[in-house]
């Protein structure tokens, strides 16, 4: 058999067998009758086998054509499901949805965006990667996420970027920390002076402190322990190891609970922007969009 019979002969065949016309199955399938006995004729010569008998009184099948028809049925039945099934897979990938965000956005504020995001679609599965702002942006410049969510206060060429919301770092230490206590602020050169607990190379929260430091130009941040993520860095300084510079918004139930105490700070801007990032000449996808509307709805003001 040089080629395989096609779908539409395979139907013409299965109601030809249940009306007993050739005619009526042609008009069923809204084909002309030459049309129908010529795709029939095909369909016996790619098959090698007589499949109907044809009189004046109309078209039955012979032997081997009523047993090609019962095949046929089940060809055409799991054809459907082939057809609903992949239907069914295009319709969740558009309603799917890849995100990538660095661990404080991540963990604070994409979660409260994605529940309101899918009040209005419960139908769309988000799917989250966490990791530090310099991976999130090269994800978003590869297109290997639909919107990333970085902290970082420099966007890598190739992005487009939004801005979703205003953070602001804080200078964090342990309650029976020396500078728990203290009432006056600390500066510039005693910060670049006490060795730090901070966050990886990549981090935002790391770049953002690195450039706060850099403008008032007493010197470079001194790493006492370099960790990959701010839970490690909260429990760090929760057990003593010494200052770090976080997130309000990571260390916001810390502070609460008297996990941690914030050290006030003058001369130096710890504020930044979280920013929403995806590749430069993309349109985004519809929930895509949506997201980034939600976030930029939710956008919370500095404290």
């Amino acid at each position: 058999m040089s080629k395989p019979p096609d779908p539409e002969s395979l139907a013409l065949l299965v109601r030809l067998a249940e009306l007993g016309s050739l005619g009526q199955a042609a008009t069923q399938l809204g084909i002309s009758q030459p049309a129908a006995s010529k795709r029939l004729a095909t369909l016996e010569k790619r098959l090698g086998l007589a499949l109907v008998d044809r009189s004046t009184r109309g078209s039955t099948l012979t032997e081997s054509g009523q047993m090609v028809t019962e095949w046929a049925k089940r060809v055409l039945a799991e054809l459907d499901v082939l057809l609903h099934g992949a239907a069914a897979l295009r319709a969740r990938v558009a309603a799917e949805l890849s995100v990538a965000a660095s661990m404080t956005v991540a963990e604070h504020l994409v979660p409260g965006w994605i529940t309101e995001l899918r009040r209005a679609n419960p139908e769309l599965y988000v799917g989250l990667q966490v990791t530090n702002s310099a991976a999130v942006a090269e994800l978003a410049r590869r297109g290997e996420v639909d919107l990333g969510f970085v902290e970082s206060p420099t966007v890598p060429r190739g992005l487009r970027t939004r801005r979703v919301a205003v953070d602001r770092l804080a200078v964090v230490v342990a309650p029976g920390h020396p500078w728990a206590k203290r009432r006056r602020p600390v500066g510039p050169v005693e910060l670049v002076g006490t060795p730090l607990v901070v966050r990886e190379r990549g981090s935002g929260t790391r770049e953002t402190l690195e450039r706060a430091m850099a403008r008032t130009g007493v010197g470079k941040v001194r790493a006492l322990a370099e960790l990959g993520s701010t839970t490690a860095v909260r429990g760090a300084v929760a057990a003593g190891s010494g200052p770090a510079v976080l997130s309000v918004l990571a260390v916001e139930a810390d502070l609460a609970d008297r996990r941690l105490v914030e050290v006030p700070v003058s001369g130096i801007d710890l504020r930044r922007e979280l920013r929403a990032v995806w590749p430069a000449g993309r349109v985004l996808a519809a929930p895509a969009a949506a997201l980034l509307a939600v976030a930029t709805r939710a956008s919370r003001p500095a404290r």
